[in-house]
């Protein structure tokens, strides 16, 4: 069964190998506060920058997910109050669990085909942190690199962190367009879930310092202390760590894994674009998400595809939340082969 569903995705067909190669290497058994280990962290941190782009002066830094990383720049970075712009159930959540933390957090709800309205964007002193979700893997959506810089000019004298769970190891981001960005790899890094990537500019940890927050097993300061060594504030996900290793060193630079993604995705929306039975989640192609599409249609329809879909040997995502009954979605991440992404194409055509 090849999956499309948007994480946990498809991990990539070399994994059986990485992981033979890690319990050969002594990998499961290694100590995170040893030689071994601090080798890997310090290489898998060069490699985010030679085939991801990150700056030399960001840090790399492991947690458990994603979702974590929410608390952490809440409890950690955020001074005043977070102000957050989202357009979907996962940006909501991330809302939610800020305003648990900082009751005066505030936030700009838009449609998935809205674009951000930078210019008449209104964001006051009371708010010193910008959160955006970049790829919103509910409903499809993106923010583009465009509307970040903007935002960045806009508001110099702001943090802005950034959700890219869903597309970052999948498209080109601009690090130096905002200053935390974090994501979990069993999306578009095509491994298992149990990872947390975080990633932080010298501003961002010049004002965590300032801050002054610790006392948590996962504050920031703590976390940076070790990171300072290539180590961990707690024991880590060694295996998972390895594994990213592995998939960079083998990955190509992202400014081609971005354009073999962009082509694909071009011939998936053409092939919805055209079918009677379906349409786009996402009409407005500005605000379209690169790495992963939603189709909608009746309940029934949705219902009878998946069914259709998983007796050819593919899984299609269901929708999320709201939205579950009557769409589903495609991972569109670098894992899935040429060849299976063409498969599912013409069954979505001929079906």
């Amino acid at each position: 069964m090849i999956t499309f569903a948007p994480g946990p995705s498809k991990v990539y067909d070399a994994l059986p190998r990485y992981m033979q190669d890690a319990y050969m290497q002594g990998i499961l058994s290694a100590n995170h506060r040893s030689g071994v280990f601090m080798n890997l962290y310090q290489e898998t941190e060069q490699l985010m920058r030679e085939k991801l782009h990150m700056p030399a002066d960001y840090k790399l830094l492991f947690t458990s997910s994603a979702t974590e990383n929410w608390e952490i720049i809440s409890q950690s970075v955020v001074e005043k109050a977070s102000f957050h712009i989202y357009s979907g159930s996962f940006g909501k959540k991330w809302l939610e669990y800020a305003k648990h933390i900082i009751p005066a957090t505030e936030a700009l709800k838009i449609e998935a085909n809205q674009s951000i309205d930078v210019p008449n964007l209104a964001i006051g002193e009371a708010f010193d942190l910008i959160a955006v979700t970049q790829n919103e893997t509910a409903n499809a959506s993106q923010v583009p690199m465009s509307v970040l810089k903007e935002l960045a000019e806009k508001y110099p004298e702001k943090m802005i962190a950034v959700d890219t769970t869903s597309s970052m190891g999948g498209i080109e981001l601009d690090f130096s367009l905002a200053d935390i960005w974090y994501a979990s790899v069993q999306k578009c890094f095509g491994l298992p879930a149990g990872l947390g990537i975080l990633i932080v500019s010298p501003k961002a940890i010049e004002k965590a310092k300032r801050k002054g927050e610790k006392g948590r097993y996962n504050s920031l300061n703590f976390i940076l202390e070790n990171a300072a060594g290539y180590q961990t504030h707690y024991t880590p996900n060694v295996f998972g760590i390895y594994l990213l290793n592995r998939v960079l060193k083998d990955l190509e630079e992202i400014q081609q894994v971005d354009t073999r993604l962009r082509e694909r995705m071009l011939k998936l929306e053409t092939a919805i674009a055209k079918s009677p039975k379906f349409r786009l989640l996402v009409d407005n192609e500005a605000t379209r998400s690169t790495t992963v599409l939603a189709v909608s249609g009746s309940e029934e329809l949705i219902s009878s595809v998946k069914k259709a879909a998983e007796k050819e040997g593919m899984q299609l995502g269901s929708g999320y939340g709201p939205l579950k009954p009557t769409s589903f979605r495609i991972a569109n991440f670098p894992a899935i082969t040429d060849e299976e992404f063409d498969r599912l194409i013409s069954f979505l055509i001929a079906y």
